[in-house]
């Protein structure tokens, strides 16, 4: 979502080298561009002024510290500026036990589904969640939340007779005490457009559950329409989150630069995908690593913790220490990586790759190279040399593909072999000279490695 922000503030910013001091005239020059960033983000007016206001006066002035350049020093000023615009502190839920959760927001905004995904994430956390059906209005929305909550094994409560939610609420508490769970999320019913109405349910229902947290749930994608309805939300309700959801989406970014300054309610999640595991704590610190290009190196160890098997990964290196890696191996950790999120996503986590972009087929490649391997025989997959003509031309029949798309993925794991041959020879330097020279010439041989 900000990789056209990312890529104007790296501009703005590498027009500050060769600077031996900040000084008025060059920040000035730099923020207007930063300004104009913000602004083609659909970052809010006023915020977009008061940020590059307090960034210029940090600036202007400043001596550069010894071995830091003066982009350098800017961009540690802006990146502090940048997590205070999307909100210090912490943005963690009520310890309540049970945790009560009532989440609001527009028709459309993802409610039912960010419902589920913050019941997985709970469980996750070792709560027992129950969602409550408040959407009486929308036809199948009770089907919706049924249907997300079937298969993450999450307690759920609906009256498909009733209208009254204020009632369905109620009875949902009941059914949380009486099954022993100590977290329950009301999902509620929303509109096209904020109306009395709406305004009004909402606010009986919190009165008769009190609920611990009141999140709205915001697309991202609105840009500053989203900042509004968390306004008229947050006067009604006085709320006590925020989630944004869409965030994987090429929508401008606004609303979460926006969101927090202008409402003073905190983000505590973020959707980013439409599976139930595609959900996120918020960290301010971490988004503003990424805007600035800096990668996100806690957020990308945390999910390779979470999806990768730590026996898996030990077995691995120790065939790979052995150079006995083969296609069967290689199929095993793809389908490890995929479970990671989108391999872009996967990519803009790594510092120095946020402008990288694997292209709109990306994912295609993956499905395909799977589809590849596990068109394979278990012998094949073990011993590549085996895949002779014929061979590969079954091969390519059973997956759906062409003979070049299986030689060229069989070229390219010879590579990545070579490659690690090279590092259990102690050639890592020659590798990486290698790499760099490649980068050099205009990045990688056409295809990339499988999958990318």
């Amino acid at each position: 979502m900000f990789e056209s922000l990312t890529d104007k503030l790296g501009q703005a910013l590498r027009n500050l080298r060769g600077v031996g001091k900040l000084s008025e005239a060059n920040v000035a020059e730099a923020l207007q561009e930063v300004r104009n960033a913000l602004l083609a983000a659909d970052v809010h007016f006023r915020v977009a002024r008061e940020f590059v206001e307090r960034v210029q006066t940090q600036c202007v002035g400043q001596e550069v510290l010894k071995g830091v350049t003066p982009g350098q020093q800017i961009v540690k000023i802006i990146n502090d500026e940048l997590v205070r615009l999307l909100g210090e502190g912490s943005t963690a839920l009520s310890g309540a036990r049970p945790l009560k959760i009532m989440l609001v927001g527009l028709h459309g905004s993802g409610k039912t589904t960010s419902a589920a995904k913050l019941g997985r994430l709970l469980k996750k956390r070792g709560y027992r969640p129950r969602l409550v059906a408040g959407d009486v209005y929308r036809p199948a929305a009770i089907d919706q939340l049924e249907s997300l909550a079937w298969p993450e094994e999450l307690a759920y409560s609906a009256d498909r007779g009733s209208q009254d939610v204020t009632a369905i609420g109620a009875a949902g508490l009941a059914a949380a005490a009486a099954g022993g769970n100590d977290a329950v999320i009301f999902d509620t019913a929303g509109r096209l457009q904020i109306d009395q109405d709406l305004i009004a349910e909402v606010q009986r229902l919190r009165a008769r559950v009190q609920p611990d947290e009141v999140l709205l749930v915001a697309d991202g994608a609105l840009g500053q329409e989203a900042v509004n309805v968390a306004k008229a939300f947050h006067d009604a309700l006085q709320l006590t989150g925020l989630i944004l959801t869409k965030m994987d989406g090429d929508a401008r970014g606004g609303a979460a630069l926006s969101i927090k300054s202008i409402t003073g309610v905190p983000i505590k999640f973020v959707g980013t995908g439409e599976k139930t595991d595609d959900f996120d704590t918020f960290y301010p610190d971490r988004l503003a690593s990424r805007i600035l290009g800096m990668g996100d190196v806690v957020s990308l160890v945390e999910k390779a913790q979470e999806n990768i098997d730590q026996g898996e990964a030990e077995k691995m290196a120790e065939k790979l220490r052995k150079s006995d890696f083969n296609l069967e191996d290689f199929l095993a950790q793809m389908q490890q990586v995929k479970k990671m999120g989108s391999m872009q996503s996967i990519v803009g986590m790594i510092p120095g790759m946020s402008g990288v972009k694997l292209g709109d087929d990306a994912e295609q490649q993956l499905v395909k190279t799977e589809a590849i391997i596990k068109s394979m025989t278990p012998q094949e997959r073990r011993k590549p040399d085996l895949l002779n003509g014929s061979r590969r031309q079954r091969i390519a029949a059973g997956s759906g593909t062409k003979i070049a798309d299986v030689n060229q993925l069989l070229k390219q794991f010879q590579q990545i072999q070579k490659m690690m041959k090279m590092m259990q020879g102690g050639g890592a330097k020659k590798m990486m000279r290698q790499m760099e020279a490649m980068k050099g010439k205009g990045g990688f041989p056409r295809g990339g490695f499988p999958g990318m």
